[in-house]
């Protein structure tokens, strides 16, 4: 299940809304009752002509609490999200729903007071302490309603972030085994151990200290494959030493058929790609060119800015291509969707192919 298919999984917003608004009407009249029951206010309640105007202002009271909340935390969703600085969140959200609030009912008696008693205009006209305390009553209760509004917000956003994470985290888990699927297979795979030995056997025979060099960069790829082709992320930095020594069988497996430039800001370093990234773009350029001392193909790897990655190789199509399994680029794809929010970009020209990659932040 996608991410996508979480996001209203709680509630859909029609449905938030009307549970909202109507328990905030209901909680508005228990509250108001509790607090003083025996106000004047409840004095034949139900046998009134206007108890059903009352309930009607009531409602869109509370409706408009309770879209206001929701508006205010949508925005701050995006601004200043909780699981980034919650105290602050909770300060700035809070704050703007107790002004909300007051501005609401501001608007509230001022409609009251054009339509429905003119008198009240006049600065002379005493106003009762039961009157008095029937506002402020109905100021502290529309406090709390609002309050409550938030709190349900809040609950539904930290429920969909709770699922969307675990789900983040599943299908995280799948694309690494895959991947992890992929190394083992260019492990396992027999071409390639009898490929390498084979160039091990040679170097041996002729220069025991570039044979040794080479052994031990062998032994590299396979310690770095067992170790981090389960993490998620990992450092740049430990990416371009991995295939450094990748690039080290592949020169002395492929002579001068095959040519790469690195050229990496500094800077870059420190940022994260998933593991075996680098590498399964390597060896997709290799799998799908051909290799000519003539007219070499050439794999470049370099930074654009600090954040963002280019692995681009020349296009030097073999006619007959191997069987390909599919997961590859399509592998690196998926799970920089599930960790970024920027896109991994795959262009493709007749004589270039170029992805580009966002590094990413811990």
């Amino acid at each position: 299940m996608g991410l996508n298919s979480m996001r209203d999984s709680f509630l859909s917003n029609s449905r938030k809304r009307i549970l909202l608004v109507f328990s905030a009407l209901v909680l508005l009249y228990l509250v108001t009752y509790i607090i003083d029951p025996f106000s004047s206010y409840w004095d034949g309640y139900f046998t009134r002509r206007s108890t059903i105007a009352d309930i009607l202002f009531s409602f869109t009271l509370c409706f408009a609490y309770s879209e206001t909340s929701i508006f205010i935390s949508a925005r701050l969703n995006k601004r200043i999200p909780w699981t980034d600085s919650p105290a602050r969140r909770f300060l700035f959200e809070s704050l703007l729903i107790f002004f909300s609030v007051l501005l609401i009912n501001f608007i509230a008696d001022f409609i009251v007071l054009l339509f429905m008693d003119t008198a009240c205009w006049g600065i002379w006209r005493d106003v009762s302490i039961e009157e008095t305390r029937g506002m402020l009553q109905w100021m502290v209760v529309s406090v709390m309603i609002a309050f409550m509004i938030m709190a349900v917000n809040t609950g539904n956003y930290l429920i969909q972030n709770w699922k969307n994470a675990a789900v983040r985290a599943s299908e995280l888990n799948q694309l690494a085994t895959q991947a992890e699927l992929q190394s083992l297979r260019l492990q396992i795979d027999p071409h390639f151990v009898f490929n390498n030995l084979s160039v091990l056997a040679e170097l041996i025979l002729e220069d025991q200290q570039l044979g040794y060099e080479y052994a031990e960069n062998f032994s590299k790829i396979y310690r770095y494959m067992l170790v981090n082709s389960k993490r998620d992320v990992i450092p740049l930095e430990d990416e371009l030493r991995f295939l450094n020594s990748y690039i080290f069988l592949i020169e002395n497996r492929f002579g001068e058929g095959v040519q790469f430039d690195i050229d990496v800001d500094p800077q870059s370093l420190s940022l994260y790609t998933p593991p075996l990234t680098l590498q399964l773009l390597v060896e997709n350029a290799l799998k799908h060119n051909k290799t000519n001392k003539k007219d070499p193909l050439l794999v470049r790897i370099y930074t654009t800015n600090p954040d963002t990655l280019v692995v681009e190789n020349t296009r030097l199509p073999i006619k007959k291509r191997s069987d390909s399994s599919g997961i590859g680029i399509e592998n690196i794809k998926q799970r920089f969707n599930l960790l970024s929010v920027r896109d991994l970009q795959v262009l493709q020209e007749d004589s270039l192919f170029k992805v580009i990659i966002p590094l990413l932040q811990r």
